[in-house]
């Protein structure tokens, strides 16, 4: 017998964070991460999705008051009504090993998502922007999650398919070793063919400064991306300002790199350190210890993959050369100053973009992780169409 309540309390709010803990204490791949980067996804003051949305948690008790599941439902004004029919959101998900208990949090999450006049539910994915917490992982359970990645157990993938949830799009990690040797001769040839011509021009976050990467960032990512077929908005100068806020600790200036015609910015490669490989050791907290510990293996055991969460050129110059100049532009970098960076993981390459998947062949990389983004729809009439058949 199980009770499901609206969190409310901090002690509900606590039973949110610590269930992961519990569920995943045996296994030796899971990250925790820190609480705070879960807090802040639902803290009005923190998240600026909730000027347009609106969001609420459910944890599950049994029969004796332990926790044993936990949901999160929202609905993002900015971004619900991309598709004919209003989606809701769904993520955050955590439960044991019991169809009944997962089924009574997903019922929740449709209940509250139809009353808000949704005809349908995607997820596990974030209430922000998708470069967290998105996607359900369905293979790559042998390895550690990327920062602000979801690792979660591979029996919830049962849940979701049985309960009706569908394949909406796959995401994969590819990984592959940075040294220019394993660039394909096709990426190198490109790449020195577009520099010869002065007015393509390739900087670092480093050369151009914050202000400048903000405009660059915010100019490319909103002719970049496909609005319908990636099923996300456009992103504000307040949205990457909280981004480069929050990423200030670990951000790296020479593993972030802008494209640029006769001045006008055309394409980005955002990396970061893997932070995780810092965070593991945290136990979710960034107290005095946390920051200490933080400081050690950031700063003294080095982290040596180079995690790519964004990459985009705007339509009109991709195929010429671009994104093959950002990638020998950023692997000469790290070679020639002899960094820590070892391996670069590409974190977020949707099976909608295969220029993209392409371009990773041509990085001999490697898909390392799948996650998958499902959608369950509400009404029997609504044709389902995967985000990769959508223009076809």
């Amino acid at each position: 017998m199980y009770t499901i309540k609206e969190i409310k309390t901090e002690k509900q709010e606590a039973d949110f964070l610590l269930l992961p803990v519990e569920l995943y204490k045996n296994n030796s791949y899971w990250i925790r991460p820190l609480d705070n980067d879960i807090r802040n996804v639902f803290d009005r003051r923190k998240n600026p999705c909730f000027k347009n949305g609106e969001c609420v948690r459910w944890v599950l008790y049994n029969e004796v008051g332990h926790c044993v599941g936990r949901v999160a439902a929202f609905v993002n004004g900015k971004t619900c009504h991309l598709d004919k029919y209003a989606v809701g959101q769904m993520g955050f998900f955590e439960c044991i090993d019991d169809k009944q208990a997962a089924f009574m949090l997903f019922d929740k999450c449709r209940e509250w998502l139809e009353a808000k006049g949704m005809e349908a539910m995607e997820g596990p994915v974030n209430f922000g922007e998708r470069i967290e917490w998105w996607g359900l992982l369905v293979d790559g359970f042998d390895r550690f999650p990327n920062y602000a990645m979801p690792y979660t157990h591979s029996y919830y993938v049962k849940f979701f398919e049985e309960y009706g949830f569908r394949d909406y799009f796959k995401q994969f990690t590819y990984r592959n070793r940075l040294v220019v040797e394993s660039l394909a001769p096709m990426v190198v040839w490109k790449a020195d063919r577009l520099l010869k011509n002065p007015d393509y021009a390739v900087h670092t976050y480093r050369e151009i400064g914050k202000q400048k990467a903000i405009d660059a960032l915010l100019e490319v990512y909103n002719k970049a991306w496909n609005l319908e077929v990636h099923g996300v908005d456009g992103i504000t100068r307040e949205q990457v300002e909280v981004i480069y806020k929050n990423l200030q600790p670990v951000i790296d200036k020479d593993l972030i790199y802008f494209a640029y015609y006769k001045g006008i910015p055309i394409g980005f490669f955002l990396m970061f350190p893997e932070m995780n490989q810092v965070i593991r050791h945290l136990n979710g907290k960034l107290n005095l210890t946390g920051i200490l510990k933080f400081l050690y293996y950031r700063h003294i055991k080095k982290v040596d993959v180079a995690l790519g969460q964004l990459f985009g050129v705007v339509p009109e110059f991709q195929g010429k050369g671009v994104e093959a100049a950002l990638i020998k532009q950023f692997c000469e970098t790290i070679v020639k100053k002899n960094s820590c960076y070892k391996y670069l993981e590409m974190n977020w390459v949707g099976d909608f973009n295969p220029q993209m998947m392409h371009l990773m062949d041509y990085l001999s990389a490697k898909a390392v992780k799948t996650h998958i983004t499902y959608r369950k729809l509400f009404r029997e009439d609504i044709p389902f169409v995967r985000s990769v058949d959508k223009e076809k």
